[in-house]
């Protein structure tokens, strides 16, 4: 394996931080959708042991809602709040049959992100089941697939001719000039109780984790573009009383803003301009402010994989043999996975293990974020094409 990894320690943490979100009410709230279940949690046993691992845990996100990818958690979580506020409900009684019974008083609130694919559908989604309308806008160079599948529930979609960013820039300013609903996934000063709400709703995926058969992690590693969804798993770590893990953040090495804020050594974040990844979904060259204020503050280790790590560990997690169960995951799931296999399993990586702390001893958990949400990149991919 000819990857290109690095690894930094977090000079910033905080070990006195406290979890700042309290997302019970999330977790009833998503139980009270139609079809809502647990996404699994796969155990990959055999291919723990390759790695001289205690265990790896994955929870496979291609499961949620049939929308093969996370984000509706976050989406119809905050989109729900600011329906049931629209209408003068008291929040505390959020509930999907609630908003039901008020569809003619919604059915013209218009919600407008911006999006790699996979929030944009999640924003689709929400809308369509709770009755309103949703326009999508999408960085240029985005896949047709990803564009079908907003456009498959009813949504607007329109491709810009700008880079992520700038399209979340661009979803703002429409939002503005036509009294829409912004419902975006990152926070900027001003913008923050949205992108809030939108982290609370994501920590679902840790209250479930309680009804399966979890092992506790010794280092949870997960990947970001914006942060949101990172910040969420480690502040939900951080309100349960156990052991804390040791966290790692793991960007793409072609968009790493938290990295290289990191490496300013400042305590501020600071954008990346330039952006070269195929890791769509993780595509994203400046960081949420309400994710940064988390990250900085609780993860142990900052990473960056190039695109060679996430292809290989597609392959390898839909190839899975000896009893362990095979994932599709797409380039932006399985990313962390692939850094724990190539730090675990080559020999140049090996000043990694023993400053992470990994062993034998050692369990992991990764989130697997999506599935093949571009199908002809997971196809070529895993194929060996």
């Amino acid at each position: 394996m000819n990857h290109n990894i690095e690894l930094i320690s977090n000079p910033f943490r905080n070990e006195d931080y406290t979890a700042q979100f309290e997302s019970e009410e999330c977790r009833r709230f998503h139980s009270s959708l139609p079809n809502y279940s647990h996404t699994p949690l796969i155990d990959l046993k055999q291919f723990s042991k390759t790695l001289n691992l205690k265990s790896l845990q994955i929870k496979d996100e291609s499961k949620r809602f049939n929308l093969n990818a996370f984000k509706s958690l976050g989406a119809s979580y905050a989109m729900a709040k600011i329906i049931v506020s629209s209408i003068g409900c008291d929040q505390s009684d959020l509930d999907y049959q609630l908003i039901t019974q008020h569809k003619n008083a919604i059915k013209d609130m218009t919600f407008v992100t911006a999006t790699d694919g996979n929030h944009g559908r999640a924003v689709a989604w929400s809308a369509e089941k709770y009755g309103c309308q949703a326009r999508v806008y999408l960085p240029k160079g985005t896949s047709k697939h990803r564009i079908d599948a907003i456009e498959s529930h009813g949504a607007n979609a329109e491709v810009t001719e700008f880079n992520y960013d700038e399209t979340v820039s661009y979803a703002a300013t429409m939002a503005e000039e036509n009294d829409w609903i912004l419902i975006q996934d990152t926070a900027w000063v001003g913008y923050e109780n949205i992108p809030k709400d939108i982290m609370i709703g994501y920590q679902t995926i840790i209250h479930e984790l309680i009804h399966d058969e979890f092992i506790w992690p010794t280092h949870v590693v997960m990947q970001a573009g914006v942060g949101s969804f990172a910040a969420s798993i480690f502040d939900a770590f951080c309100n349960i009383s156990r052991p804390k893990p040791k966290f790692i953040l793991v960007e793409p090495s072609g968009a790493a803003c938290y990295f290289k804020s990191i490496k300013v050594g400042d305590g501020h974040p600071h954008p990346v301009k330039k952006l070269d990844t195929l890791m769509a979904g993780l595509s994203c060259g400046i960081p949420s402010i309400l994710a940064w204020d988390i990250i900085s503050q609780t993860a142990d280790f900052f990473a960056t994989c190039d695109d060679e790590v996430t292809l290989d560990a597609m392959r390898k997690l839909s190839q899975q043999k000896a009893g362990d169960h095979s994932i599709i995951s797409g380039e932006s799931g399985a990313v962390t996975t692939g850094f724990i296999e190539a730090i675990c399993s080559s020999p140049k990586y090996s000043e990694f293990d023993d400053l992470i702390g990994i062993n034998d001893s050692s369990s992991i958990f990764c989130i697997s974020t999506e599935g093949d949400t571009n199908p002809d990149l997971y196809n070529k991919t895993v194929s060996g094409q």
